[in-house]
């Protein structure tokens, strides 16, 4: 008899940015498998209390506990998912979980530590070694992540297994297009970057992007904001004008936009996946994607890499896009191959089948 799979669900208290969105569309990924494999549904268990609905995961949920946060997910989150297996989607787990998954999706505390609250780094650094000193089962989101991780956790790189990511969900909310009338912003007229504008994203580089789309009456739009319980506020970048900068935005307004845009730029200098250029895939946009080795396996030959640490390459690729209609052809059409290569359901038969194997 197959143990019972449990999620934990503290990404429910959180506020959502990547690793939530993540946590979100495997949980409903895992609904779809399980009851097309005839498995029985994993059980999200989360804190009593506020619990944000997010997208509300398709699983059921129980609420265990009295505790929040850290203390209920090392205390009373594995009492409660002892009979069974435990998935932890977000980074974090229990120290003493019985049987659990822990994804960690990148090892930017280690390698980028610049870019986060020192609170925040410390407690990841101490959190991803110790974990690594147990027997849960670590899983990360690239081949890249996966030699990072062992690198800086000093494990070997077998012991990390690796699952993908989709995208399939930006097309699934219908695009709100009043954010481009909001902004006044016609199609194929303006340039879009996505990022929390912690200083790894690297948008301080589009200083030159931006410039040289102004001459040309083209603006750089970019949709972001940062998290200061993560990432380092002082160590935020300047950010490059003239641009429109249109904050967090919603699953359709973004889709507007990445629909709309003649080219998306990301120039991040560090990333566990890269969700944002395949999204953008997603929308038949072109892509500009930074010249950094995660980026290279998730885009392949759907993208035009430019060094992230020369903003005049960055600036020379995108207006490559723009004054050349059978680049920006190819692009799109290569990106809608490679796209249909990442799905979640596909990453949630990965996981599904550590899980399995966990028990054999």
């Amino acid at each position: 008899m197959r143990p019972a799979i449990y999620v934990n669900g503290r990404f429910m208290t959180q506020p959502l940015s990547g690793v939530q969105r993540f946590a979100i569309e495997i949980c409903h990924a895992l609904a779809r498998v399980s009851h097309a494999q005839g498995r029985p549904t994993p059980v999200l268990l989360t804190p009593s209390g506020h619990v944000a609905e997010h997208d509300a995961p398709a699983l059921p949920r129980r609420t265990v506990g009295t505790r929040h946060g850290q203390v209920w997910e090392q205390c009373e989150l594995p009492m409660a998912a002892r009979n069974g297996i435990l998935l932890n989607l977000g980074n974090t787990a229990p120290l003493f979980g019985r049987r659990q998954i822990v994804i960690i999706h990148d090892a930017g505390v280690f390698g980028h530590p610049e870019s986060y609250s020192w609170k925040f780094r410390l407690w990841y650094r101490v959190l991803h070694v110790l974990l690594s000193r147990t027997r849960t089962r670590l899983v990360t989101v690239s081949e890249f992540s996966r030699m990072e991780l062992a690198r800086y956790l000093r494990i070997p790189a077998e012991r990390i297994s690796v699952m993908g990511e989709g995208a399939e969900h930006i097309v699934r909310a219908p695009a709100d297009t009043t954010i481009l009338a909001r902004h006044d912003l016609k199609a194929q007229r303006f340039v879009l970057a996505v990022g929390n504008l912690a200083p790894h994203k690297n948008l301080a580089r589009l200083e030159v992007v931006a410039r040289a789309l102004s001459l040309r009456g083209i603006p750089l739009v970019i949709s972001g904001s940062v998290n200061t319980t993560i990432f380092n506020a002082s160590g935020t970048q300047t950010l490059p004008h003239p641009a429109t900068y249109v904050g967090r935005v919603s699953d359709g307004e973004l889709r507007a936009l990445y629909e709309a845009a003649a080219c998306f730029v990301f120039p991040s200098l560090y990333e566990g996946f890269g969700l944002p250029p395949l999204e953008a895939m997603a929308c038949h946009c072109p892509v500009v994607a930074a010249d950094i080795p995660v980026l290279h396996e998730i885009c392949g030959m759907a993208a035009i890499y430019a060094n992230p640490a020369d903003p005049d390459a960055i600036a020379q690729s995108v207006v490559r896009i723009l004054d050349t209609p059978v680049v920006a052809q190819e692009l799109r059409a290569a990106g809608k191959e490679r796209v249909a290569e990442f799905t979640w359901d596909r990453a949630a038969q990965s996981l599904l089948q550590i899980a399995q194997d966990m028990t054999a």
